[in-house]
């Protein structure tokens, strides 16, 4: 009976399981990302996570503890030089897990974990810009200054001063002209 076991054993010894998530853990810090069954991402969650939590101090004291969970020393220096700086202002959660469907041979749950903020699909990334531009009645806050409007009157003189590029009128097939 599995009474207050609080994680699941992946139906393998102590030793295989370490290795396996050792190795799964290093993939995903140096790849961003990799596919692998539900049960072992929700495995690798628990034993990444504070490992990232850990990157955040970089001490030679936190490397030596990474170092032997991951035994990887390229993971580690990947960790704690790229992914650290990233999740910095991250409270937590720093993996999200992808579900993709079964897989066809035995048809376990399969899915994608992948390193949060790393995914630029899903990362908002905010542009900022000198100036918006809005129409707005009359106020305050919609009042130009002298400097914006004589430079927003100088790109509109630029812009009608260019040379415009010789444009061909646009061909007609020679067979249409004949028809005709």
């Amino acid at each position: 009976m599995r009474h207050r076991k609080s994680f699941n054993h992946l139906s393998r010894t102590s030793a295989h399981r370490k290795a396996m998530l050792a190795n799964m853990a290093s993939s995903l810090i140096l790849h961003k990302r990799i596919h692998t069954t539900t049960a072992k991402a929700k495995a690798l969650r628990k034993f990444v996570e504070p490992l990232i939590t850990k990157s955040k101090n970089d001490t030679t004291h936190s490397r030596r503890v990474v170092f032997t969970y991951l035994k990887d020393k390229h993971a580690v220096s990947e960790l704690f030089r790229e992914v650290s700086p990233k999740i910095a202002q991250r409270a937590g959660g720093y993996t999200r897990i992808l579900k993709t469907g079964a897989r066809i041979g035995d048809n376990a749950d399969m899915c994608l974990i992948e390193l949060v903020d790393f995914n630029d699909t899903y990362t908002t990334t905010t542009k900022t810009s000198t100036s918006k531009r809005r129409r707005r009645r009359g106020g305050s806050g919609g009042k130009k200054t002298e400097e914006t409007a004589q430079a927003t009157t100088e790109q509109q003189v630029e812009t009608k001063e260019e040379p415009t590029a010789q444009t061909e009128a646009p061909k007609t097939d020679d067979k249409e002209t004949k028809d005709e």
